[in-house]
């Protein structure tokens, strides 16, 4: 299967889990969706806003080759609308990028800025995959915070989703 076929199969999957995540986090009080924690990214809204961040900086420096010097602020989304509200429309962005590409796309070299000022590159495939391999983690974090809190999000196996979408 060639790249271009591959990765908007792979967002697809991204999507649908983070939309399992968000579904399951409507179910929430403000004070447990706000409450702070002890893992990675603290909370269940700083670990959403941080897995955000991750698509949408990586998106401005791929798509717009902007390195953005700074992470989106938490005190932006006092409410799990504002964050799905902004977390809609960077799908949307994301996925119009990724359907843009061609196979050739795939195989540029990205230089960007890190937000700690270091120059980087990467390929750009190797940047898209990591995408959805981080937030994979950080899904499985809010989904432990989630659990604890009573409402599990279910399964987010890749299998999963492709069992149950063809």
């Amino acid at each position: 299967m060639k790249l271009v076929e591959y990765l908007p199969k792979l967002y697809d999957y991204n999507y649908w889990a983070n939309a399992r995540i968000l579904k399951a986090a409507a179910n929430l009080s403000d004070e447990q969706f706000l409450a702070p924690g002890i893992l990675s990214h603290g909370g269940l809204r700083d670990t959403l806003v941080h897995t955000l961040t991750a698509e949408w900086i990586w998106r401005m420096r791929c798509q717009e080759r902007v390195s953005p010097s700074s992470l989106l602020d938490v005190e932006d989304f006092p409410t799990l609308t504002d964050l799905r509200t902004r977390w809609q429309a960077e799908e949307e962005a994301l996925r119009a990028y990724i359907a843009s590409l061609t196979e050739e796309d795939f195989n540029q070299t990205i230089q960007y800025t890190s937000t700690e000022g270091e120059l980087l590159s990467f390929i750009l495939w190797q940047i898209l995959v990591h995408l959805v391999n981080h937030g994979t983690q950080t899904r499985s974090e809010a989904a432990v915070l989630l659990t604890n809190y009573g409402h599990s999000p279910g399964d987010l196996d890749l299998l999963i989703y492709f069992h149950s979408h063809g």
